[in-house]
C-alpha cells in the first residue's frame, strides 16, 4: 500500500471512537520503532516531520526512510504529514515532494490572516490530492521551531470554528484546549486538566469534522527518572494525563500528536546504556536500546490512549 491521506483514517476513527497517533520522526530508529509497533498492533499511523526534523535530517532522507517503512509494512495505512508548516511556501514544498498531508500553522496571526493563508494552502494541496490541517487557537510551550510563551497561549474560540472551516476548506482542525508543546507543560502542584467542554462545543458546531490535539505527550515519569539517574537534569517535566487524552479520543479528536515522549524514551535508553556499558562506542548498540523504548511507548499509546489497535 502506498502512502495514503488521512481522510478515510479519520472517518473510521471518528465513527469508531478512537484516534490516530501522529508521531514525529527525526531519524531511522524512530521511523522503525513507530512502524514496527503499528504493524504488530494492526494500527494505522501518521508519521510527521516538523521544520526542525526537515532541517536536521533533510526532507529527502526522511521521505526515503518513510518509503522504506511503507515497503516493509504494506499492510498498514501510513500518512506522511508536515507538522507546523510555517507558511504557504513550506507547505507547497512538502506537497511537491510527496507528503500526503500538510499542516499550515498560522494561528499566531490574526483570524483573517489565518483564514487567507490556510485557504491558499488548502486550494493548492487539494489540487494535488493532499489533505490539510490548520490550527485555531494557540498552544504554549517549546518544541522545535514552535516557541510560544504560556501567557500568550489562547484557547480556541468555538464561535470562530464554523466560519474558519467554511472559508478555508481545510480537512481537519487543531484546537487549543489546554495541551502544550514540550516536556514542561505544567508547574509542580498544578492539576493538568483539558478543557473538554471547549472540545464538546467545537464538536457540536462541526459535527463529523475531525479535530486534532497537538502537544499531547504525557511525559512518562519512568523515563524521566531513568534519564536523571544516568546523568540527566530534567526537573519538573510534567505532561498531559493519559486518561484525559483517551476521553478526548472517544469523541471528535481523530489525531493526537506525540513527540516529546519519544524523545524521552530514546534519550533514556541511550543514557542508561552508556552508564551500564561504558566501554561501548558502537551506535548500533546504544541506539538499539533507545529504539526499543520508543517502540514500547508507541505500542502503549496505541493500545491504552488512542485505542487504534486492530483497526485495519
Amino acid at each position: 500500500m502506498p502512502l495514503v491521506t488521512s481522510t478515510e483514517m479519520f472517518k473510521k476513527a471518528y465513527d469508531g471512537g478512537y484516534a490516530i497517533g501522529a508521531f514525529n520522526v527525526n531519524n531511522m530508529e524512530i521511523v522503525q520503532a513507530i512502524t514496527e509497533a503499528a504493524a504488530e498492533l494492526k494500527s494505522p499511523v501518521i508519521l510527521q516531520a516538523s521544520a526542525g526534523a526537515r532541517k536536521y535530517a533533510n526532507s529527502i532522507y526522511l521521505m526515503k526512510l518513510v518509503e522504506a517503512a511503507v515497503d516493509l509494512h504494506p499492510e498498514i495505512p501510513i500518512v506522511m504529514h508536515l507538522d507546523h508548516g510555517a507558511d504557504f511556501a513550506t507547505c507547497k514544498d512538502c506537497v511537491d515532494t510527496g507528503f500526503t498531508s500538510v499542516m499550515i500553522d498560522y494561528s499566531s496571526h490574526t483570524f483573517e490572516e489565518n483564514i487567507e493563508e490556510s485557504r491558499k494552502v488548502a486550494e493548492y494541496a487539494h489540487e494535488h490530492g493532499v489533505v490539510v490541517e490548520a490550527e485555531l487557537g494557540t498552544l504554549g510551550g517549546v518544541e522545535d521551531e514552535v516557541n510560544v510563551e504560556m501567557d500568550k497561549a489562547m484557547y480556541t474560540d468555538p464561535d470562530q470554528v464554523e466560519e474558519f472551516v467554511k472559508r478555508t476548506g481545510v480537512d481537519s482542525l487543531a484546537i487549543a484546549i489546554g495541551t502544550s508543546h514540550g516536556a514542561y507543560k505544567f508547574k509542580p502542584g498544578q492539576n493538568p486538566k483539558l478543557r473538554l467542554d471547549i472540545l464538546a462545543e467545537v464538536s457540536r458546531r462541526l459535527p463529523g469534522f475531525p479535530i486534532v490535539l497537538h502537544g499531547s505527550s504525557s511525559v512518562p515519569q519512568e523515563y524521566v527518572r531513568i534519564i536523571n539517574a544516568n546523568g540527566g537534569a530534567l526537573k519538573d517535566a510534567i505532561g498531559i494525563p493519559e486518561d484525559q487524552l483517551r476521553e478526548a479520543a472517544k469523541g471528535a479528536v481523530c489525531k493526537i500528536n506525540i513527540d516529546s515522549d519519544l524523545r524521552l524514551g530514546l534519550t533514556a535508553g541511550v543514557r542508561q546504556h552508556f552508564v551500564e556499558h561504558p566501554d561501548h562506542f558502537d551506535p548500533r548498540q546504544y541506539l538499539s536500546d533507545g529504539r526499543a523504548n520508543v517502540k514500547a511507548i508507541v505500542a502503549h499509546k496505541i493500545v491504552e490512549v488512542l485505542g487504534s489497535d486492530n483497526k485495519i
